[in-house]
C-alpha cells in the first residue's frame, strides 16, 4: 500500500513546482519534501519528477501518479475525520430506517430534534417495510414490526418499544362508532371493509390471522395501498378499515375508533440499533426519544378521548 503523508508530500511539490516552496507549504525542511519524494519513488519504481531549471517538474508518470491519488488522499481525509467524530462520539451521519406509520407518527419531531441537537450530523431516513425490496443503505436504527420467526441480525441489538393493538375505524354514522367499550371483531363480520395493506406486509398476515380467529373473512370493497388512502375511504363512508393505533393517529373529521375484543390483534414495535454506534450521544438520544414517542402512543391508546 503506497503511503499517503508521502503521496501527499509529492502532490505538494507537483503543485508548487519547487521542493522549496512545498517545503514552505507543508512547514518542513526541503531535505524533509526530498526525502519523502525520493522514497516515494523508491516504493513505486517509478521516475516522478525530473529537474527544470531551478525547479522540478513531473514526468508523464508521476503526473498521472499526482492525478489519480487525489480522490484517494480525499477519501482518506474523509476516513481519518469519521474516526476521529467516532472517538468523540459523533456519527457524522446516521441512517434511520422506518414503516410506514412510525414515520408519520414519530420521524419528523424525531428528526428535527436530532438536527437541532446534534447539527454536525446528517440524519438519513429509508422506508423499510417495502416487501421485496434491497436497501441500497442499511439502518443503523432501523424502526421494526416483530415478525414470527425472526432472528436479531449480527451486528444489531434489539430494543422493545411498543405493544400496538388494532382498532376499527369506521364512519361516525356507524352504529358502533359511539361505542366505549371494545367490541368483539366478529360484530364486523357483515361490513365493507377497506383493505390498508395490499402489499402482503407484516399488517395483512396479522389482520388475516384475526379475522380467522374471529370466525369470518372480511367482504373487502376497496383496497388501498396504505393507512391513508384507506381512511379517506373510511371517510367517505364507503367501509370499514382495521388499522394498527399507531396509524390511526391523524383521524379524517367523519372517522371514529372503536376498540377491539376477542381477539385483539397487536402488533411489536421494536428498533435495532447497530452495536458499533449504540454508545455515541446521537444514537443513544435517538433510542431516548424512540421510547418518549412510544410512550406517548400507548398513553393516547389507552385514553378515554381516543376511544
Amino acid at each position: 500500500m503506497l503511503d499517503a503523508t508521502r503521496l501527499a508530500t509529492f502532490r505538494s511539490v507537483v503543485a508548487n513546482g519547487t521542493v522549496q516552496a512545498a517545503a514552505d507549504q507543508l512547514r518542513l525542511t526541503p531535505s524533509a519534501v526530498s526525502q519523502q519524494v525520493a522514497a516515494l519513488q523508491k516504493e513505486t519504481g517509478l521516475t516522478l519528477l525530473e529537474r527544470v531549471g531551478r525547479g522540478v517538474r513531473p514526468t508523464p508518470a508521476g503526473m498521472t501518479l499526482a492525478v489519480a491519488s487525489g480522490d484517494a488522499l480525499r477519501s482518506l481525509n474523509r476516513l481519518t475525520a469519521l474516526v476521529r467524530d467516532l472517538r468523540e462520539g459523533k456519527t457524522g451521519h446516521l441512517v434511520i430506517g422506518h414503516f410506514a406509520s412510525a414515520g408519520q407518527a414519530w420521524m419528523p419531531d424525531l428528526v428535527a430534534r436530532i438536527s437541532r441537537e446534534f447539527p454536525d450530523i446528517m440524519v438519513q431516513l429509508v422506508l423499510t417495510d417495502i416487501p421485496g425490496e434491497n436497501l441500497p443503505t442499511k439502518p443503523d436504527i432501523d424502526v421494526r414490526i416483530a415478525l414470527a420467526g425472526e432472528g436479531i441480525p449480527v451486528g444489531m441489538q434489539r430494543i422493545a418499544l411498543l405493544e400496538d393493538p388494532f382498532v376499527m375505524c369506521v364512519h361516525k354514522s356507524h352504529p358502533l362508532a359511539r361505542k366505549r367499550t371494545p367490541v368483539p371483531l366478529a360484530d364486523f363480520a357483515e361490513d365493507r371493509f377497506v383493505a390498508n395493506d395490499v402489499t402482503g406486509g407484516s399488517v395483512h398476515a396479522i389482520q388475516s390471522v384475526a379475522y380467522a380467529a374471529a370466525g369470518f373473512s372480511p367482504r373487502t370493497i376497496v383496497e388501498a395501498n396504505d393507512h391513508r388512502v384507506a381512511l379517506a375511504f373510511v371517510d367517505r363512508g364507503i367501509g370499514i378499515s382495521m388499522l394498527p393505533g399507531l396509524a390511526a393517529g391523524d383521524l379524517p373529521p367523519n372517522v371514529r375508533i372503536v376498540q377491539l375484543a376477542d381477539p385483539v390483534p397487536h402488533r411489536e414495535i421494536y428498533a435495532l440499533v447497530r452495536t458499533a454506534i449504540a454508545a455515541t450521544p446521537a444514537a443513544r438520544r435517538v433510542v431516548e426519544l424512540l421510547h418518549k414517542h412510544a410512550a406517548a402512543s400507548q398513553s393516547g391508546l389507552a385514553s378515554p378521548a381516543y376511544r
